[in-house]
């Protein structure tokens, strides 16, 4: 996490959640925060470039939250964030979690994240942990049994 890519990209990613929300409604962690304790943070790289990154935070001992999901420029739609989102699940899965959970911006902007998720089995859902109801703001979930999340949204045994 203490690339300089990794750095830029999390720059990036607050950027550009501040061109779509208001301050009150980003709730992206800064740097320091994903290296706290409970929070597990991956990179992708590819030919010795960043590709993308994606963060796991427990909540509790049954329930996660994914955080920092952002793919590079150079990297969109090739199947980076997917990688991540799968080992996300894969970890979150491992530690018996529950159910995995969710916040991303309601903008356009975020619409290709939020097809992303759904592909793999997230579903809408109410705020939860400390979130409260905000228009900027789209909560999701995805329940985990032993089950495989499959590329075409469905789950296979």
């Amino acid at each position: 996490m203490d690339a300089p890519e990794v750095r830029d990209l999390l720059t990036l990613h607050l950027q550009s959640m501040a061109e779509h929300s208001p301050p009150e409604s980003i709730h992206a962690l800064p740097l320091d925060e994903l290296a706290r304790p409970g929070i597990s943070f991956w990179s992708a790289w590819f030919d010795g470039r960043l590709a993308g990154c994606g963060a796991l935070k427990t909540l509790d001992e049954g329930h996660g939250e994914i955080k920092a999901m952002r793919t590079a420029q150079a990297f969109l739609r090739q199947g980076v964030g997917a990688a991540i989102l799968r080992e996300i699940i894969e970890v979150a899965r491992h530690r018996g979690l529950e159910r995995l959970s969710l916040e991303t911006g309601s903008a356009e902007a975020f619409r290709p994240a939020q097809l992303l998720y759904l592909k793999y089995g997230f579903a809408y859902c109410e705020p939860f942990g400390d979130y409260r109801p905000d228009p900027f703001s789209v909560f999701m979930d995805l329940p985990l049994d032993s089950s495989v999340a499959s590329p075409d949204g469905g789950i296979k045994e």
